[in-house]
């Protein structure tokens, strides 16, 4: 795993920056989690995946978990979900967009915290919350 040293304190690092780092780590994680499930074309892969990453599925998926969090946990999500995106997603309501970026700007803390076992816990979980609406 990449350790990365971006800031001492990562209290210092906005929310913005936190869910950039956060949303590459959870698409990498989508990919390989399809990737792992179905040896099928690129496209049909990456149909998959939009599946897990589209801001009304992280949204559904951080507000299953949000009780789950740790006040820490708690802060970052906050932070990212009250930063100010200066663009809004095509196809999600603004509150499941917020919620997005927050999940993102926590995923990018468990990152950079590098906290790899609760990150795959949360990422997992997240996944089971999303598989789990389509049955």
């Amino acid at each position: 795993m990449i350790i990365p040293f971006i800031a001492t304190d990562l209290r210092e690092i906005s929310g913005s920056a936190l869910a950039y780092i956060g949303d590459s780590i959870y698409e990498l994680y989508a990919r390989c989690h399809v990737a792992t499930r179905s040896c099928s074309q690129s496209g049909k892969m990456h149909k998959l995946t939009v599946k897990y990453v589209s801001a009304a599925a992280q949204a559904k998926a951080i507000r299953a978990l949000e009780s789950e969090l740790t006040e820490e946990e708690l802060g970052f999500f906050r932070r990212g979900k009250n930063s100010n995106s200066p663009t809004m997603a095509k196809n999600a309501s603004p509150a499941d967009y917020m919620y997005a970026t927050g999940f993102e700007a926590l995923l990018g803390y468990l990152f950079l915290e590098n906290n790899e076992t609760r990150l795959d816990y949360i990422v997992q979980k997240a996944f089971e919350v999303i598989d789990d609406e389509e049955q």
